[in-house]
């Protein structure tokens, strides 16, 4: 039978399905959920037949799903041909949309898209396709139970390493006992677990434990301990990510914080992006645009109305950075984050330079909450106050809307701030965003559209769901496929501060006087070449576009925002910090080696144990080889030696590609 010749009722049923072994290119040719036509090489069936891994079963071996002997593995179910056939409508909506009812005949189990003329079934416990996706031929893809490992991949972590891999994109670093509470759990009662957690101890708190509001006003002691100390020991890790992916979008950097007590302004600053984590969008806007910080930082606080006698115009920084940087970006974005563009094939400006001019009126009369001789910190954690008479009473047309002339100023900015955060950019802004800082540089546009699409209802009519957002955006299929584990181009560099911050929370660090003493770590040359809260511009220590030039990645037209702090100096700065910290030699920061210690003479076990804590299972074969090689040089006979051993691995793994690249 010529299998490319079928009938096309309404309902058509798949006449005479033909077991053509080895056609294997159904979605294992679709590379990963690509939104373009397979390449014609894959759709060949004799090619196809040595691929049917990259879909069939996940891709075996170190530092894949089920590769190099992750402990107390366990194998996923089995999926029905309904679950399998729902998953690949979501992964491979290219191929399989929209989403269409089961059909059965002659045993299979079966769908047909009439939109790509392609079918998907289940017949005798293995999947088929036919259709333009598999070239016209059948498509004998592999046994239903191998795909369990995918379907599933975003309910619950099928090994440690699964449960590594979760945690490093959710948390800022995991223990062996944060692995056994997620595997024991699974991924949706964990995460609501986490958000149920009440905010961890404040930052503010924490400054005044230590009596830092006794000092001199004028001086930062503090500043960056009180950040150090949270983001290192915090134990509401998700809330403590999220704030740090927050605190990138939404920008205050130390050095254009100005007035005294900078270090509580800036533990204002993260305990209002901690505490709104899993809050809503809207309130979160509010509260950026009226905190002290932000204030000073992008020139709200003491924003006054044009005056015409003096030529003087309300500021418009912080009306340009909430539109630019904040809420909607330059251009017009369709939901899956992608420009629209308009007759011309250009994209759509989302406001003009009047529009800017014209909303800097709404954030005039504003100023920091400081009662005359009142020294103390506390106007750092008061929203600021209006002073009406300063407030422009123009009108301000922006965005499609208008907030009217003689507007008090109260009003003016919650209007303003209501017409922002309901513009169409902001679910798939964020969304991709937030997917930018925890999971991927290059998330598909369909995986931006379905975190987007949450963004925009959380199921129960509420838009601007931050704690609805970070799920959808954990748990998409795309976010936790394993095969995702062998696509060159899925993941991201981890920031340098990240990679400091997962080092004390996987070894149990503690610091020897208290305050967490590890300073500003900017400078690249000395040091890791990044510190929180210490973003040199608003627009973040990085782009959300960056290509690097003259790279692969370039040519592949990928971007990879971290790679904009990479280059020949901050390479050995990490390192030379690297070797100070991880060797126990920092002053004040000193982690618990003492599992690793006990490993320290099988450097096998104890690659092991560092795989999983720092790389989730990733670490290849070759770069293990070189790492044991190396520690296996070093004598184990005595403590001093079983010491360097410990230092050595845990050095050598972090400066390893395998780690620099989560994935």
């Amino acid at each position: 039978m010529d299998t490319t010749t079928m009938r096309k009722p309404a309902a058509p049923a798949p006449e005479n399905w033909a077991w053509l072994a080895g056609s294997a290119a159904l979605l294992s040719a679709c590379g990963g959920g690509s939104e373009t036509e397979p390449p014609a090489e894959l759709l060949n069936t004799a090619q196809a037949q040595d691929r049917r891994q990259i879909l069939g079963a996940p891709v075996t071996g170190e530092g894949s799903f089920s590769g190099g002997g992750a402990a107390a593995a366990s194998t996923p179910p089995t999926p029905t041909a309904t679950q399998l056939m729902d998953w690949a409508e979501r992964v491979y909506g290219t191929y399989f949309p929209p989403h269409q009812a089961d059909l059965n005949w002659d045993g299979y189990t079966y769908r047909y898209y009439a939109s790509t003329q392609n079918y998907l079934g289940v017949k005798g416990g293995r999947v088929y396709i036919l259709g333009p996706v598999s070239g016209g031929g059948l498509g004998d893809v592999g046994p239903l139970s191998d795909f369990g490992a995918r379907v599933f991949a975003s309910t619950a972590p099928y090994s440690d390493f699964d449960a590594a891999r979760f945690l490093a994109q959710a948390t800022l670093g995991y223990t062996e006992t944060d692995i056994a509470t997620l595997r024991a759990t699974g991924y949706a009662a964990w995460l609501s677990t986490e958000m149920a957690k009440v905010p961890s101890s404040s930052n503010w708190d924490w400054l005044i434990g230590k009596g830092y509001d006794k000092g001199d006003r004028n001086l930062a002691t503090g500043v960056d301990s009180q950040i150090w100390q949270r983001l290192m020991t915090a134990p509401d890790g998700l809330r403590q990510r999220m704030a740090l992916a927050l605190s990138e979008i939404l920008v205050v950097g130390f050095d254009g914080v100005t007035g005294p007590w900078k270090q509580f302004q800036l533990a204002a600053w993260w305990d209002l992006l901690a505490s709104n984590a899993f809050g809503n969008f809207r309130t979160l806007l509010e509260g950026v645009t009226l905190n002290a910080a932000m204030g000073r930082y992008l020139n709200t606080a003491g924003n006054q109305k044009e005056n015409a006698a003096t030529g003087r115009l309300p500021d418009e920084n912080y009306a340009r950075e909430v539109l630019q940087l904040f809420s909607i970006g330059l251009y017009e974005l369709n939901l899956d984050g992608t420009n629209k563009l308009n007759a011309q094939g250009q994209p759509i400006e989302t406001y003009t330079q009047d529009m800017v001019t014209q909303l800097a009126r709404v954030f005039t009369g504003w100023n920091l909450d400081l009662p005359r001789g009142d020294t103390s910190p506390e106007f750092a954690r008061k929203p600021m106050v209006l002073t009406e008479s300063l407030h422009s009473t123009l009108a301000a047309s922006f965005l499609g809307a208008t907030v009217p002339a003689g507007t008090p100023g109260r009003t003016a900015l919650t209007q303003a701030l209501d017409v922002i955060a309901a513009h169409p950019n902001v679910g798939p802004f964020m969304a991709k965003q937030l997917i930018q800082r925890l999971v991927t540089s290059n998330p598909s546009p369909a995986y931006v559209a379905r975190v987007a699409t949450v963004f925009n209802n959380n199921g129960s009519g509420v838009r601007g769901d931050l704690g609805a957002t970070l799920r959808a955006l954990l748990l998409d299929d795309e976010a936790r496929d394993p095969a995702k584990l062998s696509d060159p181009g899925w993941g991201k560099q981890r920031e340098p501060m990240l990679r400091a911050i997962q080092w004390a929370r996987s070894f149990k660090a503690s610091s020897t006087s208290g305050n967490w003493d590890l300073g500003n770590t900017s400078d690249p040359s000395r040091s890791l070449g990044q510190s929180p809260l210490r973003s040199p511009s608003v627009f973040n220590y990085f782009r959300p576009g960056y290509v690097p030039a003259g790279t692969a990645v370039a040519t592949a037209g990928l971007v990879a925002p971290e790679f904009q702090l990479t280059n020949e100096t901050s390479v050995a700065g990490y390192l030379n910090a690297l070797q100070t910290i991880v060797g126990n030699g920092h002053r004040d920061v000193k982690p618990n080696y003492v599992s690793e210690l006990a490993l320290a003479s099988d450097a096998s076990a104890l690659l092991d144990r560092l795989n999983l804590l720092l790389c989730a299972g990733q670490l290849t074969a070759g770069t293990r080889t070189t790492i044991q090689n190396a520690v296996n040089s070093i004598s184990a006979s005595t403590d001093t030696g079983k010491a360097n051993r410990v230092y050595a691995a845990v050095m050598l793994v972090m400066a390893s590609l395998d780690y620099l690249i989560q994935k």
